[in-house]
């Protein structure tokens, strides 16, 4: 029986792509609709039974979804998003608003390139199908095949776990596995390589949403096709659907002139104040598009792998991705809708029995993506913002697919996705919501604590001693650096920073003496897989 881990400390990237798109399919499974339905009898395949959709539903939806947009717009002061439409393969709305950046001119258009976050995972999965469709893997090829010298926990596992089990993220990595190596500054190569510290669940048996799991799978499959993934996406998938504004490589977005900045919600507003590059986890969080290119990419989920006529990938092979391989949770009562995921998407049912693929992508920096496809109605639709999560793209495109479905919105989607998504914002750590001790037993002299400490996952840690103060020093170049602040005797705590660190977070780092001299040091935020303790 599969059961979902309850998202951690940290990692609040996984908590906005992952958490956001299950309570989905939990708010979804709450709707009351009323509406024809179809007579069982009159159904050669029962299993296909759906509710009726009323007449012109489509054509009325998109003609309510710009009050749909300036409504969740002016709820959440989201600075900008851009919206389409696709129905068969024909785009039929595409329309930004808003500006590029909280307090500058410049407007959001259709062609406005944004990060997508980890909408990522689904594109990524529709370029490993390509590769399947030519023969070059198969979803069941073990991915340590084509990794040269990649290994997990567990021999066994190492030798079996499948590009599909990376895709459905059910290897028994942990949530997050590999994030915080990315947040310091390390290189895909190395975070892959590194995920071997990682302690493993039970093979098969748990769905825990981790970027690098789905990394291991796509880097595999570069390597089986001879060439990098960036490349491979962009001459398989990007290409033959015209995507001419989409990228797997960060340069490539920096180097566009209409493209939106990310713009974080901290102290109750939006800032221009972070940059993201994703590039380590290109393959699950990394591809930057516009919504003129995704719609594109949805027609052809759409078409069973055909655009406009022109087979882009064999049936055969992506129908695996888009149907479920994985539970993602066990329903919380006999009458709640179960969760899956395919190969690097969400795959769920509606109320009106329908089967939806949806994927949602956050950065809490600023960024949150959502798209919805609802492939018996030949219909999907994406949102591209560039705010941190607060539930506006799932707004959006539930909204629109409940009239869609129903001819009417079944409930308050905005409220329940603001809660579920603001949570992504809140800061995280051991330390957040405590006060050092006002009796603190004195530290000892700072050289005392300073020196070079070893850890095997995260590499080498310098404390030094600058102004009277600890420093520690992190990464491959050693430019992760945070202040030491005392706590009490030999216990200090630092704020960490990056994509999983929202404003407020603070974590410890507790130093283990040896007579006058410290021997090791935990530090608390990556010590949740007990992987962050450092030796002198």
């Amino acid at each position: 029986m599969t059961r979902t881990r309850l998202p951690g400390r940290r990692t609040h990237t996984i908590v906005a792509a992952a958490t956001i798109v299950a309570v989905a399919a939990a708010l979804a499974g709450c709707t009351s609709a009323k509406s024809e339905s179809v007579n069982l009898s009159d159904l050669k395949n029962p299993n296909t039974a759906v509710v009726k959709m009323p007449a012109g539903s489509v054509d009325k939806a998109v003609a309510k979804l710009p009050d749909l947009v300036t409504a969740i717009m002016k709820k959440s002061h989201v600075p900008g998003l851009a919206v389409a439409v696709v129905k068969g393969d024909k785009t039929i709305f595409a329309k930004g608003y808003g500006v590029r950046e909280v307090g500058k001119p410049a407007k959001v258009d259709a062609k406005t390139v944004f990060q997508i976050a980890s909408v990522s995972k689904s594109i990524g999965a529709s370029v490993v199908a390509s590769q399947v469709s030519k023969g070059v893997v198969k979803w069941d090829t073990p991915a340590a095949q084509y990794l040269p010298g990649f290994a997990l926990a567990d021999p066994w596992v190492t030798t079996h776990a499948t590009i599909g089990d990376f895709y459905a993220m059910r290897t028994g990595l942990p949530h997050a596995a590999g994030d915080l190596n990315e947040d310091i500054g390390y290189d895909r190569t190395y975070v892959l390589n590194h995920l071997v510290d990682q302690p493993l669940s039970p093979f098969r048996d748990n769905y825990d949403y981790a970027n690098f799991s789905i990394s291991a799978g796509a880097e595999a499959t570069a390597n089986a096709a001879g060439t990098d993934w960036a490349t491979m996406s962009e001459n398989d998938i990007y290409k033959p659907l015209g995507m001419t504004s989409t990228s797997s490589r960060h340069s490539d977005f920096l180097a566009q002139t209409d493209r939106a900045t990310m713009n974080a919600y901290e102290d109750g507003k939006y800032k221009a104040i972070y940059q993201r590059n994703p590039d380590p986890e290109s393959p699950a969080g990394g591809v930057t598009s516009n919504v003129t290119d995704l719609a594109k990419w949805m027609s052809m989920i759409i078409g069973n792998g055909t655009y406009k006529g022109k087979q882009v990938i064999s049936p055969e092979a992506l129908t695996p991705m888009i149907t479920p391989e994985q539970l993602r949770g066990t329903p919380a009562t006999s009458s709640a809708r179960a969760g899956f995921y395919g190969f690097g998407i969400e795959v769920g049912v509606q109320a009106s029995g329908r089967t939806i693929l949806s994927h949602s992508g956050g950065f809490s920096q600023g960024a949150a993506t959502n798209f919805r496809i609802l492939p018996s109605a030949g219909v999907g639709i994406v949102v591209l913002t560039n705010g941190s999560p607060v539930g506006v793209p799932e707004t959006i495109t539930q909204e629109f697919m409940d009239l869609v479905q129903f001819g009417h919105i079944t409930q308050d989607w905005a409220s329940g996705y603001q809660k579920i998504s603001s949570s992504t914002n809140d800061p995280t750590g051991d330390l957040v919501g405590k006060k050092a001790p006002t009796s603190a037993s004195p530290a000892g002299p700072l050289t005392a604590y300073t020196g070079t400490y070893h850890n095997a996952t995260y590499g080498t840690l310098t404390v030094s001693e600058s102004n009277g103060t600890l420093m520690g020093a992190l990464g491959p170049d050693g430019k992760y650096t945070f202040p030491l602040d005392h706590w009490d005797g030999n216990d200090f705590s630092f704020v960490p920073s990056g994509e999983n660190a929202p404003l407020g977070s603070l974590s410890s780092a507790n130093f283990a003496m040896a007579g006058a001299a410290a021997s090791a040091v935990t530090l608390g935020w990556f010590n949740t897989e007990k992987l962050g303790t450092w030796t002198r």
